[in-house]
């Protein structure tokens, strides 16, 4: 199998293999005249659809390859998971079964009951007598309205059961959304994991609230018609069961194949996301530089490869309903012409030949919607594979047993690289004293924002390590981490949520009080109070607005009140005028004191107010002391001081 080229290629390549061959173009043209013609032409959309499976196959490596994205779970791990989730409903599960069979049976009598008639009436010389007529109406109707009930009760607990399931399968993946290691969502992007939480999930909710009771609903009746067929008459069964043996075959080859169709089909879906996420989060720089029309080319590339997939996908699904409507043809004339012969030699009587004709119908309603359901399944199971595939993202870290001695923060020989063997750090070393105020600065690119994260422990350098009261960051537990060690970034996000909600997301139990407090701090108090209902105002979308500048605040309460004692802001007044940045650090100032505070901005009126500077360059730090050492070294930071203030 071959493998996919890179993106920046794809669309030249997708222009080469429209001309790897005449399959495709002869495939387009009009048949010549003639049976020749006709299998010419037949051929031909076969190699088209060859070639559509090649093109599936080679994308899906690169799909599914484990550096485009989140991982996928193997199908064996989605029927393990599945399974787990039917045993823990286990009498549930065997009274949805239990209701479809006994209205099935109820179902499946009705045409016993007309053969019987029917025998009747040829017994009497077409002339029944009104008590056979009467008890006949009588026990049909009794059977119609059992079956009217069952069905009722049977579709009531597959709903209460595919909604079970479907609430613990929802809990699972945002249980497995929110371990995500932070570097893993930033590394793979967030068109795929929007992907996976928007229309895998959707899929994934079809399947368990539709697909899967119909499954059971259909598996069961299918098994009491066959049995209902085979008692009515097992001569008249042979067409029907052997036509669908056969069938099954073509079943069997659409599910080795469609899974594999629909996990491209997602993994494009995954593609298209992100290419139209970055064009609209950079649509002013798109615009600037004039790219409109590479990115419109690139959405056009990848809407192309989906439409390949999903094309593919259509002719799998077509040959197989062209054998379905085949295989529900032609056991009805089959069946006709025997039974025809068997009547006149005495084998079999006009009522078994009704029945057989009724379940006929009978079999082929549930057997063709069960061929949907399946189909319908595999969509389910292919999304589902992909929701199951986040939580195979191995953690990031290890917590161990052993706590944390003091507060001291260190970091030594740090590396890390975003791509393998370009490094954006150097072996770094920085020992920070506890109530130390450090300012990071440097140009952009340099690796401050990469250092801050490190002693975040947002990521795990590469090698060496950094610890806290003697304990590596990342045999932490999170929740411990959090207490001892935080990071505000200039991105920053509103929840919906109330005032006092986004506030105390860090610490729940906080009262009202410790809340206003926290505003205060940040200088957010005054706008707070003057929002309709204060702390009760309704943030997020299609609710109250905050500014850029507000919202940071906010982040920056949150921050103050989870009450961590190492703070690391990441140019975290970025978005407040100078003015209000300048006044917020001076009123934090008091509060900060105390705690250990890595502040990294670009402004150097943070440097000069820290008691000592880093100055990074190059993902090393080439200098370290105070604010008068390094204007007096005459070095990096005078440089840039200078600069600041002329």
């Amino acid at each position: 199998m071959s493998t996919t080229p890179a993106p920046s290629d794809r669309a030249a390549t997708w222009a080469d293999r429209r001309e790897d061959g005449p399959a495709v173009p002869q495939a387009l043209q009009p048949p010549p005249p003639g049976s020749a013609g006709l299998r010419e032409r037949h051929r031909a959309l076969w190699q088209r659809h060859d070639l559509r499976r090649r093109r599936a196959e080679e994308h899906l490596v690169t799909a599914l390859s484990p550096e485009r994205g989140l991982p996928v779970a193997p199908t064996p791990t989605v029927l393990r998971y599945l399974a787990g989730l039917l045993r823990a409903r286990a009498p549930l599960f065997l009274l949805v079964v239990l209701a479809n069979g006994l209205a099935a049976a109820a179902a499946l009598a009705v045409p016993l009951l007309l053969g019987r008639l029917v025998d009747a009436v040829v017994d009497a010389g077409g002339a029944p007598s009104s008590s056979t007529v009467g008890t006949f109406v009588a026990v049909v109707t009794g059977v119609l309205v059992a079956q009217a009930v069952l069905t009722h009760l049977a579709k009531w607990l597959a709903s209460v059961l595919g909604q079970d399931v479907l609430a613990q399968a929802r809990e699972h993946v945002v249980r497995a959304v929110l371990r995500l290691p932070l570097g893993t969502v930033e590394s793979t992007g967030t068109g795929d994991l929007v992907t996976r939480v928007t229309r895998d999930v959707a899929s994934m909710s079809r399947a368990v609230r539709w697909a899967l009771p119909e499954f059971v609903i259909g598996v069961v009746t299918l098994g009491l018609t066959v049995v209902a067929m085979v008692v009515n008459s097992w001569l008249l069964a042979l067409p029907t069961l052997v036509t669908a043996t056969l069938s099954l075959e073509q079943v069997r080859r659409y599910l080795r194949r469609a899974p594999a169709a629909y996990l491209l089909e997602g993994a494009t879906y995954s593609r298209i996301g992100s290419t139209l996420t970055e064009t609209v989060e950079g649509a002013r720089t798109v615009e600037a530089l004039g790219l409109q029309e590479e990115r419109r080319r690139a959405a056009r590339d990848d809407v192309e490869v989906s439409a390949e997939a999903e094309r593919y996908g259509l002719v799998l699904r077509n040959v197989l309903f062209v054998v379905m409507d085949l295989a529900f043809s032609l056991p009805r004339v089959v069946t006709l012409g025997i039974g025809a012969l068997l009547y006149t030699r005495g084998v079999v009587t006009l009522g078994q030949i009704t029945a057989a004709m009724l379940y006929i119908e009978t079999f082929y309603g549930p057997f063709d919607r069960l061929v949907g359901v399946v189909d319908e399944l595999q969509v389910g199971i292919a999304s589902t594979t992909r929701l199951l595939g986040i939580a195979e993202v191995p953690p990031d870290r290890t917590p161990g047993t052993e706590r944390p001695d003091g507060e001291e923060l260190t970091g030594r020989d740090l590396r890390y690289a975003y791509r393998e063997g370009e490094d954006v750090l150097h072996g770094v070393d920085l020992a920070l004293r506890p109530g130390e105020r450090l300012a990071v600065v440097g140009p952009s690119g340099s690796g401050k924002s990469t250092l801050g994260r490190l002693l975040a422990g947002i990521h795990a350098p590469r090698t060496g390590s950094v610890t806290v009261g003697g304990v590596d960051l990342v045999a932490l537990p999170l929740e411990e981490l959090r207490r001892r060690v935080a990071l505000v970034t200039q991105e920053h996000h509103v929840f919906r949520g109330t005032v006092r909600d986004n506030v105390a997301l860090a610490r729940e139990d906080a009262d009202d009080e410790e809340v206003w407090r926290a505003l205060a701090t940040v200088d957010a108090a005054a706008w707070v109070r003057a929002l309709p209902a204060g702390l009760g105002t309704v943030l997020g979308s299609g609710h109250h607005v905050l500014t850029p500048g507000q919202a940071q605040q906010v982040a920056l309460a949150r921050l103050l009140l989870a009450d961590p004692h190492t703070l690391i802001l990441d140019e975290a007044t970025s978005l407040i005028d100078p003015r209000t940045a300048r006044h917020l650090e001076g009123s934090m100032h008091a509060l900060l004191t105390g705690r250990t505070v890595v502040a990294i901005a670009h402004r150097l009126h943070t440097a000069h107010d820290a008691d000592r500077i880093a100055v990074v360059q190059d993902g090393r730090i080439v200098e370290l002391g105070s604010h008068d050492e390094l204007v007096a070294a005459e070095g990096e930071y005078a440089a840039l001081w200078r600069a600041w203030t002329s």
